[in-house]
């Protein structure tokens, strides 16, 4: 093997598992880079993944270890080391871990997103037994239940309607007195009769044991305090694309995210994005396996031109 790789993917979510696969199969040099233990990404974190297809009712965890054992199987499997930086030298890209430099023709950024937190107690204690980031995702298990969205913008919107369809009662917690979402989307959310609002107020503790059973909020005008019981809190304040080591790299857009369509070609010749971390209108399991294959054909007809 060269001392130049011909690719270089970093992170092994979805879209970083999916790439490593495509990557295998078309005999690609590859150095594989990811900093956890555990393959998967976001979705370890998620107790059931009900809606990728063919594999319903499966846990985030299994579903991570399938998909590695996958690219495992055709002898691929990530590094363990955390990239410190990642630097553009033309037809070489040099990315640098506590350890090693690694040199690369193409790249392919797949380190995903994380979900903003609210930072309060009970959160990551009930993560996945109630507390959750993704209605579309967890949603079907609170069916003729009482959930709360906290948040105030398209995606809480969007999130107390689609929950509405299916819970017997939903709540929607904002700390202002009205919502940030389009007017649409307002319109579509104050139109569903089992929605309530709970304006002016801000979360305090989500409570519960083994399942989440309250959520205890403030009022910030009146300053009272007061538990709103509920099986399920979906927390929609936003996500953070971990794109960090990235913004001299490739262009971003203004949330922070790669700006990069569908095939993953970025504002960089031979760095591509893959998954979560770039510009998309659905982030989910399927869209991210989806572009880490695109990236990996993208990134060999690239090598082609090189």
């Amino acid at each position: 093997m060269s001392d130049v790789y011909d690719l270089a993917i970093l992170g092994a979510g979805p879209a970083g598992i999916s790439a490593a696969i495509y990557a295998a199969r078309a005999k690609l040099e590859t150095i594989w880079l990811e900093k956890k233990f555990v393959p998967g990404g976001q979705i370890t974190d998620t107790y059931e993944v009900d809606n990728y297809p063919g594999l319903p009712g499966m846990t985030g965890m299994d579903l991570g270890e399938a998909m590695g054992a996958h690219a495992e199987k055709l002898g691929i499997t990530p590094k363990r080391e955390n990239v410190l930086s990642v630097e553009d030298e033309g037809d070489v890209k040099v990315i640098r871990t506590r350890k090693h430099e690694y040199k690369a023709k193409t790249l392919i950024l797949a380190f995903g997103a994380a979900h903003r937190e609210l930072g309060i107690p009970g959160e990551k204690e009930l993560s996945g037994m109630g507390v959750s980031y993704c209605a579309t995702c967890d949603g079907a298990f609170f069916k003729d239940r009482v959930t709360v969205v906290v948040g105030g913008g398209n995606v809480a919107a969007e999130d107390a309607v689609f929950l509405a369809r299916l819970c017997k009662k939903v709540y929607v917690v904002h700390r202002r007195d009205e919502m940030r979402a389009e007017k649409i989307l307002q319109e579509r959310l104050f139109a569903c009769e089992n929605v309530e609002m709970v304006w002016d107020s801000v979360p305090l503790e989500i409570q519960g044991k083994e399942q989440v059973t309250g959520l205890k909020v403030r009022n910030v005008k009146t300053e009272e305090e007061r538990v709103i019981s509920t099986d399920g809190v979906f927390i929609a304040v936003g996500i953070i694309p971990n794109t960090g080591l990235f913004k001299e790299l490739v262009k971003l857009d203004d949330g922070g995210y790669i700006m990069a369509g569908e095939e993953g070609i970025t504002s960089t010749p031979g760095v591509f994005a893959a998954g979560d971390i770039r510009t998309k209108a659905l982030r989910q399991v399927v869209t991210a396996v989806s572009d880490g294959a695109n990236a990996v054909v993208a990134a060999q007809h690239y090598l082609l031109t090189v």
